[in-house]
């Protein structure tokens, strides 16, 4: 898929990264292999997790990534699906959640029109 808003994540595009940052990105690349080792959590859900948040966060690069891993790992076309419709309603969640907020701000901008 090529568009012009996200470019294709070529080998010298990583190495271009790498190499203006190494060491930070040596952290990063450390940092991503402890969080999804295997642990309290397994790897496979872990990915799982991954491609709920990639959703939310809708990184087009963290979809495809944790998507073709967490199917390495094991996962289900099911499971996966699932886990996004789980970030879908949370995501819707928190809008609903949040819409106290203004609904709160709508009171009190009525109870000072009719004061």
């Amino acid at each position: 898929m090529t568009s012009e808003i996200y470019p294709t994540n070529t080998r010298d595009l990583a190495q271009k990264r790498r190499d203006l940052a190494p060491e930070t990105e040596a952290a990063f690349q450390a940092f991503s292999k402890q969080v999804f080792a295997n642990g309290a959590l397994s790897e496979k859900f872990k990915q799982i997790i991954a491609v709920a948040v990639a959703h939310v966060t809708q990184c087009p690069y963290c979809i495809k990534g944790h998507t073709k891993t967490a199917l390495r790992h094991g996962a289900t076309e099911a499971e996966l699906i699932e886990a996004i419709w789980v970030a879908a309603e949370m995501r819707a969640g928190g809008a609903y959640a949040h819409s106290i907020l203004a609904t709160d701000e709508m009171q009190k901008a009525a109870s000072h029109k009719s004061a």
